[in-house]
C-alpha cells in the first residue's frame, strides 16, 4: 500500500518487504496485458503529443492551446491550435487549424474573446516556408487572415488589455524592431514601427493599463562589428564587450518615449509590473563582460524596484552570487515578493521574501523557514493572504501555499503523481497540469486553488495521447531502502510487463540528471529513460533518487558537496542490492544508463565496479579539472568541489572518473551532442579514447547540434535504438547493437505509429489507427 502523504523523510523500517510501497500500476504482478494492448515502442515514445502554450480567453470561457506532434519525414514536430470550453471541458474540444507541414503556435486572445491571433510558418505570399507570420482567426469559424508579411518573420506579439492595439516584433535578433497595429483596422500595410532607435528590441510587453509598452534595448550597436560579420569575418570573441541594456517606456501610438534606467552599472532583464502599473520590478546584471555574457549571469544579478511616476529606483538586494527570482506584486500592488536561497547562501533551499512596496525601511518577512524544500512565487491569492507555488516532495510534485502572515506552508494536494498550478492574470482562471504513471500530461481547470485537492472540481480540458490506453505498461512501484550510512533512500521500480513473482529479471539502472533533480511519478516516455520499452522487453528498470537529488530536504541535496560521488554511488548500489535481495533483479544481467549527471554517475560506476554487463554514458563528465573551463557553468562546480580548481587540482582530480579509468572493464557506449555547452564533447572524447586504448569494448555516438540534449526526432530514435541494442548485446548476448534497416523502415511509414509487423523489435508496433 502507499502512504497517505508522500513525505520526503522516512521512518526506520525493520523488514525488507516494508521498504517496498506499491504505487499506481498497470496491473497486479503477473497480470498479462489485455489482448488489444501492445508493448511500448520507440516510436510510441517519440510519437507522444504535447500540449503547449495554453491561453484562457479574457472572459474565462475558452481555452486555446497548441498541440505538437512528430513528423518523421521532415524530422521535426509540427503543431496545430485547438479550442475547448473551460466550463464543459473535453467533449467540446475542436481543432482550429489543419495546416500540413507547418506549425501554428503562440495563440493569444482578442480582448472581446471572439477571436485569436497566432503565429504560423506556413508558406504564403512568396515568403519562404519556416518564417513565422501573424494570423488572425475568429473562433466561430472561417479562414485565418494573414496580418504580416515580414521577411525575417515575427518573433512575438500581444494584444493590449484595453483592446486597442496589437503589437509585434520582427526581424533578425540583432536587428529586431517593434510594430503596432490598431485592432480596429487590422491591415498590415498600416502597421507602424515604433521605437525607431538604431538598436534591436530584446524584449517588450504592454503594461497592464495599456498606456505604454515596456521594452529592453541595448544602449548602442557596434556597427563595425556588424559590418565585419557581413564581410565574412566570423570569428567569435568570447565574452565580448557589450553596451548596457536599458529599460524604456514607449506609448503605443509612438509619440512618447521615456528612458527608465540610466548609467552603466547594470543591464536590465526579468521585468515585471504591478497590476496598477505604478511599480516595475527588474533584475540588474552587473556590466562586467565576464559576468553578463555568461549562462550564469542571473546568479550575479540583483533585484530593483522602480516607481513609474517618479522614476525613482530602489535596489532591493545586494547578494553577490545568489540568484533571486523576478519580483511578483500582490493584486493591489501593496506587497511584493521574490524567492531566493535561505539566508542568501548559495545552493540553500529557496524561501520567499515579502515586503510592502512603499515601506523602504521595512524588514523583509521570510516565508517557509520551517519547510525543508524550495519555495517559489507562482501567484498571490486574491485576498493577498497566501502565495501559491508548486513543489517537489519525494517522488511526487504537489501544490502548496505559503501564509503571508505566519510564514507557514500548507500542502494543498496529495496526488500520487505530478501536479502543477498556474493562474491566468486576466481571467483569474486556474489551470492544472497533471500526470501519473498511467496518464500522460494533460490540462484541467478548477474553480479556485483551494479546491485542487478535490478531483470532483477538476474539469478535464485535454486528452493529448489517447493512444496510450492501448499500450501495456510495466507496473510502477515506489521503493525505499537503507543506504550504507543508514539514511533511507527512495526510488522508482518499473516492473516488466507480465511480471511473475519468484522470477528474476534483467535490471537496467536509469540515473537521472542534475544531480539536483528527481525522478517522479509521471508517465514515463522520453528518449532519456523510456523505461516501458525495457519493461515490454522483459527488463526491470530502477530509477533511484540518490544523494544530491532534490525533493528530500536541503541536507539530502547538498550532502554530496565536497564528497561528490561516494554517497550517491553507495545509494545507487545499495538500491541494486535491495532489488537483488528482493528476488526481482538478476545480479548477472544488469546495465546502467544516464545522461548529464546520470552520465557522470555512469562513468563513476564504470570505474568503480565490474558488476554490470553494459553501460551507456550520455554527456558525462570524466575530468573535472578540464571540465571546469569547458562548461558554461562554473559556480555549481565550485560548490560541489569546494572551490575553484586552481591551486587545488588534487581535489578535482580525486573525484574525476578518469583518475580510475584503468579499473574499467564494462562494455560502454558513449553519447554526446557535438556542440554541447554544458558537458562538452571533449569529456566524452576522454572517456572513449581511454576505453579504446585499454581494450574495453566501446562505441561513440556524436549527435549534431549545440544543445545539452538531442534535438531532432531521428537522432533521438537513434540514441534509444543504439542504447537498447547495447544492453541487449551485452546483457542478453544478442549479436547486433544498431539496427539501421528497422529505423529506416520506420521513416518510410511516414508517421509516428511506424506501422510494421516485423517481429518483437521495440522499434516497431502493430498496424493501428489512433483517435485524433
Amino acid at each position: 500500500m502507499i502512504p497517505s502523504s508522500p513525505a520526503p523523510r522516512f521512518p526506520a523500517v525493520r523488514s525488507l518487504l516494508a521498504f517496498m510501497l506499491l504505487c499506481s500500476a498497470t496491473g497486479a504482478p503477473g497480470q498479462s496485458p489485455a489482448e488489444h494492448q501492445h508493448h511500448m515502442s520507440f516510436t510510441d515514445v517519440l510519437g507522444m503529443r504535447a500540449v503547449r502554450q495554453p491561453a484562457v480567453s479574457p472572459d474565462g470561457q475558452w481555452l486555446v492551446y497548441s498541440l505538437s506532434a512528430p513528423d518523421w519525414q521532415d524530422n521535426k514536430r509540427y503543431s496545430d491550435i485547438y479550442l475547448v470550453s473551460m466550463k464543459e471541458g473535453l467533449p467540446t474540444s475542436r481543432q482550429m487549424t489543419f495546416t500540413a507541414k507547418a506549425g501554428e503556435s503562440s495563440p493569444a486572445w482578442s480582448r472581446d474573446s471572439r477571436a485569436i491571433a497566432f503565429l504560423s510558418d506556413r508558406e504564403s505570399d512568396g515568403l519562404k516556408k519556416g518564417t513565422n507570420q501573424l494570423y488572425f482567426m475568429r473562433i466561430d469559424g472561417g479562414e485565418a487572415r494573414q496580418l504580416t508579411r515580414e521577411k525575417e518573420g515575427v518573433t512575438q506579439f500581444a494584444f493590449s488589455r484595453d483592446g486597442q492595439w496589437l503589437a509585434y516584433s520582427a526581424g533578425k535578433e540583432d536587428d529586431r524592431h517593434l510594430h503596432v497595429l490598431s485592432v480596429h483596422d487590422l491591415d498590415s500595410t498600416k502597421s507602424r514601427r515604433i521605437f525607431r532607435h538604431a538598436v534591436p528590441v530584446l524584449w517588450w510587453a504592454f503594461t497592464p493599463d495599456s498606456k505604454s509598452i515596456l521594452l529592453l534595448a541595448p544602449d548602442s550597436v557596434n556597427q563595425a562589428d556588424k559590418e565585419r560579420k557581413k564581410k565574412g569575418f566570423s570569428v567569435t570573441i568570447r565574452n565580448e564587450e557589450a553596451p548596457p541594456v536599458r529599460l524604456w517606456s514607449v506609448h503605443p501610438a509612438g509619440d512618447e518615449e521615456t528612458l527608465l534606467t540610466k548609467g552603466s552599472e547594470y543591464s536590465v532583464n526579468g521585468v515585471t509590473v504591478s497590476e496598477d502599473g505604478h511599480w516595475i520590478g527588474f533584475r540588474g546584471i552587473p556590466n562586467n563582460r565576464y559576468v553578463r555574457n555568461t549562462t550564469e549571469q542571473n546568479i550575479y544579478g540583483d533585484v530593483y524596484l522602480l516607481e513609474a511616476a517618479s522614476g525613482r529606483i530602489e535596489r532591493l538586494t545586494e547578494n553577490g552570487d545568489v540568484h533571486e527570482s523576478t519580483l511578483r506584486f500582490s493584486p493591489s500592488g501593496t506587497w511584493m515578493a521574490f524567492a531566493a536561497a535561505d539566508s542568501f547562501q548559495y545552493f540553500r533551499n529557496s524561501k520567499i521574501r515579502v515586503r510592502r512596496v512603499k515601506a523602504r525601511r521595512e524588514t523583509w518577512k521570510v516565508l517557509g523557514e520551517g519547510f525543508d524544500e524550495d519555495l517559489s512565487v507562482e501567484f498571490w491569492s486574491a485576498d493577498e493572504r497566501e502565495i501559491f507555488f508548486n513543489c517537489g516532495l519525494g517522488v511526487t510534485e504537489q501544490i502548496c501555499a505559503a501564509d503571508v502572515n505566519s510564514g507557514r506552508v500548507r500542502q494543498i494536494t496529495d496526488v500520487k503523481g505530478t501536479i502543477s498550478l498556474t493562474r491566468d492574470d486576466d481571467s483569474k482562471s486556474c489551470l492544472l497540469r497533471y500526470s501519473d504513471p498511467q496518464h500522460p500530461d494533460d490540462l484541467y481547470t478548477l474553480p479556485s486553488p483551494g479546491r485542487a485537492a478535490d478531483r470532483s472540481h477538476w474539469v478535464r480540458l485535454t486528452d493529448a495521447n489517447p493512444q496510450c490506453r492501448d499500450i501495456a505498461l510495466g507496473a510502477i512501484e515506489v521503493i525505499r531502502w537503507p543506504s550504507t550510512d543508514g539514511t533511507m533512500v527512495e526510488g522508482i521500480l518499473v516492473r516488466p510487463v507480465g511480471f511473475e513473482v519468484g522470477k528474476r529479471y534483467p535490471l537496467v539502472v536509469q540515473i537521472h540528471g542534475g544531480p539536483a533533480g528527481a525522478v517522479t511519478l509521471r508517465f514515463n516516455a522520453s528518449y532519456s529513460y523510456y523505461s516501458h520499452v525495457y519493461a515490454g522487453a522483459g527488463y526491470a528498470c530502477f530509477l533511484p533518487n540518490y544523494r544530491g537529488s532534490t525533493n528530500y530536504g536541503e541536507h539530502f541535496k547538498d550532502q554530496i558537496a565536497g564528497d561528490y560521488f561516494r554517497q550517491g554511488y553507495d545509494d545507487v548500489m545499495s538500491g541494486v542490492d535491495f532489488l537483488i535481495a528482493s528476488g526481482i533483479a538478476d545480479s548477472t544481467k544488469m546495465g546502467v544508463m544516464g545522461w548529464s549527471a546520470g552520465g557522470h554517475w555512469s562513468n563513476w560506476i564504470l570505474t568503480h565496479t565490474n558488476r554490470f554487463k553494459a553501460i551507456s554514458s550520455g554527456a558525462g563528465g570524466m575530468n573535472w579539472i578540464s571540465m571546469y573551463a569547458q562548461t558554461d557553468v562554473q559556480r555549481i562546480r565550485e560548490f560541489y568541489f569546494g572551490g575553484r580548481p586552481y591551486g587545488r587540482f588534487d581535489a578535482y582530480w580525486d573525484v574525476s572518473p578518469l583518475k580510475y579509468i584503468t579499473n574499467a572493464s564494462t562494455p560502454t557506449m558513449v553519447h554526446v551532442v557535438e556542440g554541447d555547452p554544458r558537458v562538452p564533447r571533449p569529456q566524452s572524447e576522454e572517456l572513449y579514447m581511454a576505453l579504446k586504448k585499454l581494450g574495453v569494448p566501446t562505441e561513440f555516438l556524436v549527435y549534431p547540434g549545440k544543445t545539452h540534449g538531442i534535438g531532432d526526432l531521428r537522432n533521438q530514435l537513434t540514441k534509444m535504438s543504439a542504447e537498447f541494442g547495447w544492453m541487449e548485446k551485452w546483457i542478453r548476448g544478442k549479436t547486433d547493437w544498431l539496427d539501421w534497416p528497422s529505423m529506416l523502415s520506420t521513416l518510410k511509414s511516414g508517421d509516428a505509429s511506424a506501422k510494421s509487423a516485423a517481429g518483437e523489435s521495440p522499434l516497431q508496433e502493430p498496424d493501428r489507427e489512433y483517435p485524433q
